[in-house]
């Protein structure tokens, strides 16, 4: 056996997307780190290990403009790019890759940490180190470091340092929460094995092992969704262990969720019921996918009622948007739905306080395992939430080894400074403004070739016939004068429209009626049809304009979308089938749905008043994401060959030497790690693909840099040399596929 010390600034133990994220955002600001994972893979249950689809703020499509960016944003990206049918080795390629560009980060794989040495007393503990040994290596190895990340998932670390936590499920008296239980209990959600199939092109027989289950025997073929095409996720219901200890029951667990599977392929081959004669199963997982255990308590715990009132809390570092999915806790066997969900109106806000141990000084959490109460953790245990939280966890942990100070006092004494580099590093903020004062851009007058001023989608495609209401959300800025909308008309009728405000720039559903307009139209084909819709709001905001059902009237798609314009379709029920969730589709985020491929198919609408809603000055305005209004800078359509330029200029000249741009990459797309879904297109379109940096010498344009082929949403150039000049240009080439040059925010420093 081989004995090692290693030493850096940071530990994090724990190779999940959290970890991943907590691991190359310390490194980024120049820490060194420890990323110690106990499996030979990284991803958690993302990996090729496990295969659980990487889920977040999006919540599938429910949630608008809500996709993470920063880390976990890049690896979405990147992933779409690299794997495009979702192939789970090719994802963990793309995990791989993202740590291995760090070269401040000692990645050690098949490493299992489980001692921990700390002192102090149970109010005041201190991490000094923890060990672990390599499988396979016979190698023992003690990592040290000021700060320590549990991004383990089940809270080992924590736990071992005696780090205060729960398990299970809090009384509702506790916390007032309306889905807690009346009574506390252990209960918490169970673990899930998934198992791929194939078809082969040729018979395959299957004979089920001895341990197999009769599922027929069991309330699963009643009470859930079988069908022979499914694989994968769609099978995320093949859950047990609830009622158990997650941990410490992990092989029963297996054995029980073993059983089943084969039971479910021995009933879909052999049952008579299904055309799967020529099926085959390509993979069973080996591996439980936890889904709860240890949740630890920090200085603050999230819970239900900050989810569904959005707390725009003053130390939010992350947000998340996936509604409070809690399950029953008999898993497969239980008779009621495998899931009920509560949605918020929007994305809803995490704090920083629920990432410190409340009782060990350098203990710093990420993942599944942060302060919340268990219906809180119900949406902030999926794995893309997860990942922001680990960003900004890897992002606070560097701060204090800078700064030589404990999680609770940078929270005290440094948060501004920790959500301004949260921002400067495009991670998943909503609301928070940037004020970095070493930016030089935010004193340039910024000035552009051309500037999108007509908000609308003319070009029609695809029609729909008026049989619900749908509606269409636009920005507002500064004021709404008039409303027209492209439709056939059958029979001569009256259409009525209704305008309402969001209720918060975070949100996208009907909030409070403004206005309700009706006009009188004539039979006729492609005619637009005026309302004197009239509204100039306070501050520039999102329009929801609600076009009621009527079965007269056809109104039509665009086959592309329209940056900050988007669809919904009113529905009645949700669109998943009832025996496996349970949505209360009165809400307002189920209730109107942009699913069915309308995040990109705007409906067909204009408004006459010009608008500033992408003018060049939204490049500095300090806001990275949507937020009322889109907060980026648009031009006109790009004629052939012609390029299109942002210009910052100063009065006196500035010593530069770095450049941060920020492309538009439509937060508003869904993407999605394994095979849920594939894309038409490998890049985002609305990115940037061709483009320069000149700076102003002598009256000449002088360029500095030129990229091709950007496939990335934030792009950081380090200048050859620092450049002094009071003119600076940002040339726009070509776009990869959007008809104008988006750009998102401009950063220039000395």
């Amino acid at each position: 056996m081989k004995e090692e010390r290693v030493k850096t600034d940071i530990s994090v133990i724990g190779g999940g997307l959290s970890g991943v994220c907590a691991a190359i955002a310390a490194a980024r600001l120049g820490q060194t780190v420890a990323l110690i994972q106990n499996r030979p893979v990284l991803g958690g249950n993302s990996s090729s290990e496990v295969r659980v689809w990487v889920c977040g703020a999006t919540g599938h499509g429910v949630n608008r403009y809500a996709r993470e960016t920063g880390i976990m944003g890049e690896l979405f990206v990147e992933n779409q790019f690299q794997n495009m049918d979702g192939n789970p080795y090719l994802w963990d390629l793309t995990v791989l890759e993202a740590v291995r560009a760090e070269c401040r980060i000692q990645l050690f794989l098949n490493t299992d940490v489980h001692e921990v040495e700390a002192d102090g007393e149970e109010d005041h503990r201190m991490i000094r180190s923890v060990t672990g040994w390599m499988m396979g290596s016979e190698r023992k190895i003690r990592f040290e470091s000021e700060v320590f990340l549990d991004c383990t998932g089940d809270g080992l670390i924590g736990f071992l340092a005696g780090a205060k936590y729960r398990i299970g499920r809090e009384a509702r008296a506790e916390h007032g929460e309306d889905w807690a239980p009346e009574v506390a209990d252990g209960i918490t959600l169970g673990s899930t094995i998934l198992f791929y199939t194939k078809d082969v092109g040729h018979p395959v027989k299957f004979h089920p092992p001895s341990f197999a289950k009769d599922i027929t025997k069991t309330s699963i073929p009643i009470k859930r969704v079988i069908r022979s095409g499914d694989s994968g996720c769609h099978y995320w219901w093949i859950e047990w262990g609830g009622e158990l200890d997650t941990v410490h029951e992990n092989e029963k667990i297996r054995d029980e969720l073993w059983s089943v599977i084969y039971g479910i392929w021995d009933y879909i081959k052999n049952s008579g019921n299904f055309e799967a004669q020529q099926m085959t199963l390509e993979w069973v997982g080996a591996l439980p996918g936890k889904r709860e255990y240890r949740r630890f308590v920090g200085d603050y715990v999230l819970t239900q009622n900050d989810i569904m009132a959005q707390t725009p809390f003053e130390d939010r570092i992350a947000f998340g948007g996936w509604s409070i999915d809690l399950h029953p806790p008999q898993g497969m066997y239980a008779k009621e739905s495998g899931s009920k969900h509560l949605h918020a109106d929007g994305i809803y806000h995490i704090p920083f306080r629920s990432l410190y141990s409340v009782n060990v000084s350098n203990l710093l959490m990420a993942g599944r395992n942060i302060s919340t109460s268990h219906v809180a953790f119900g949406t902030t245990r999926v794995m893309a939430t997860c990942a922001v939280i680990g960003e900004a966890a890897g992002t606070g942990a560097a701060l204090c080894v800078q700064k030589q100070v404990m999680p609770r006092e940078l929270h005290q004494k440094h948060l501004k400074e920790l959500q301004m580099t949260l921002l400067r590093q495009d991670a998943s903020i909503i609301g928070l403004r940037s004020e970095d004062e070493a930016d030089l851009a935010r004193r340039a007058q910024v000035t552009a070739s051309s500037t999108l001023r007509q908000v609308g989608v003319e070009r029609a495609v695809e029609p729909r016939r008026l049989h619900t209401d749908v509606a269409v959300v636009f920005p507002v800025a500064p004021a709404l004068r008039g409303f027209e909308l492209l439709t056939d008309v059958s029979e001569a009728t009256t259409m009525t429209v209704e305008l309402w405000d969001t209720g918060r720039a975070e949100n996208y559903v009907p909030k409070s009626l403004i206005a309700a307009v009706s006009a009188r139209v004539a039979t006729g084909e492609r005619q637009w049809v005026g309302f004197d819709l009239r509204w100039e709001p306070e501050v520039e905001q999102n329009a929801f304009v609600i076009v009621k059902a009527n079965e007269n009237v056809t109104v039509y798609h665009a086959n592309e979308p329209v940056t900050g314009t988007i669809a919904f379709v009113k529905g009645a029920k949700p669109i998943v089938d009832p025996k496996l969730e349970d949505h209360q589709p009165e809400q307002p985020v189920v209730l109107w749905s942009m699913k069915g491929g309308l995040d990109r198919k705007p409906i067909c609408f204009r408004s006459p008043e010009a608008s500033t809603a992408f003018s060049a000055e939204r490049v500095t305005d300090g806001y990275l994401r949507p937020y009322g209004t889109p907060h980026l800078w648009m031009s006109e359509q790009m004629a052939a060959g012609r390029e299109e330029w942002l210009e910052l200029a100063w009065e006196e000249p500035k010593e530069m030497k770095r450049v941060q741009v920020t492309f538009n990459d439509n937060v508003n797309q869904d993407l999605i790690n394994l095979h849920a879904f594939r894309t038409s297109f490998d890049v985002m379109p609305e990115l940037v693909k061709d483009y320069r940096i000149e700076t102003c010498v002598d009256g000449t344009w002088v360029v500095l840099l030129r990229e091709t082929n950007n496939r990335k949403r934030t792009r950081r150039h380090e200048l050859a040399s620092c450049v002094s000049a009071a003119q600076l240009r940002l040339i726009v080439e070509s776009t990869n596929g959007s008809p104008s040059a988006e750009v998102v925010e401009i950063r220039v420093y000395g």
